[in-house]
C-alpha cells in the first residue's frame, strides 16, 4: 500500500471513529444534541472552515469511490504473482510459475524412485525461487538420496533453462507406495 493510502486510511478512521463516538455520547445522553448542531452548523456557515470540510469531504469521497470500484493491487504485483520478468536489451520476458513448476515435474520423472508429483512455486520480490516438491516414493527408495538428487537436479535444470537461481528446493515425501506383488507361479 502507497504511502498516501495508508495516511489516508489513518484519517478516514479516525474521523469515523470520532463521529461513531459522537453519536454514542448523544444517544446515551451525554451529549446535547443541539450543542453539536451548533458546532456543525458554525463549520458550514463560516467560510474558511465550510470550505475546508468541502475539501476534505471530496477527497474521502473520491477515495470511496476508488476503494469501492478499483482494485488496489498495482500492476507490479499481478506481475509478481504470475512469474518473473527479465530483461535485457532485446525486451522483456515472463517466466512463469507454471513453466517452472514444469521444468521440475519433468525433472523429477526422470527419477524411477519418484511416483507421483506436485509441485508449487514462491517467488518473492526479489525474484528468488523457492520450490515445493511433494512426492509418492516407492519403497525401493533411498529417500535422503534420492531427495538430495532431484534437489541438485531441479536446481541445474532450472539454473540452465531460465538462468534463475533457486534459493531453495523443498521436498516433502507424502509417502512410500506399497511394491507390486508378485504373481505366484
Amino acid at each position: 500500500m502507497k504511502i498516501i493510502e495508508k495516511i489516508a486510511l489513518i484519517l478516514y478512521s479516525n474521523i469515523i471513529l470520532i463521529l461513531s463516538i459522537i453519536l454514542c455520547l448523544m444517544i446515551f445522553g451525554w451529549l446535547d444534541i443541539e450543542t453539536v448542531g451548533n458546532i456543525v452548523e458554525k463549520g458550514l456557515t463560516q467560510d474558511p472552515a465550510s470550505k475546508i470540510i468541502l475539501g476534505i469531504s471530496i477527497v474521502f469521497i473520491l477515495l470511496s469511490i476508488r476503494c469501492i470500484f478499483f482494485d488496489p493491487t498495482s500492476k507490479q504485483e499481478l506481475k509478481d504473482k504470475q512469474g518473473v520478468l527479465l530483461e535485457n536489451e532485446n525486451g522483456k520476458l515472463m517466466i512463469s510459475k507454471e513453466t517452472i513448476e514444469t521444468l521440475v515435474d519433468s525433472v523429477v520423472k526422470g527419477f524411477e524412485n519418484a511416483e507421483e508429483i506436485s509441485t508449487k512455486v514462491d517467488l518473492d520480490k526479489e525474484n528468488n525461487v523457492k520450490i515445493y516438491v511433494n512426492l509418492t516414493v516407492n519403497s525401493n527408495a533411498v529417500i535422503k538420496d534420492l531427495s538430495a538428487n532431484l534437489q541438485d537436479r531441479i536446481k541445474e535444470k532450472v539454473k540452465k533453462s531460465t538462468d534463475l537461481e533457486v534459493k531453495e528446493v523443498n521436498i516433502s515425501v507424502k509417502k512410500v507406495a506399497p511394491a507390486p506383488k508378485q504373481e505366484e507361479a
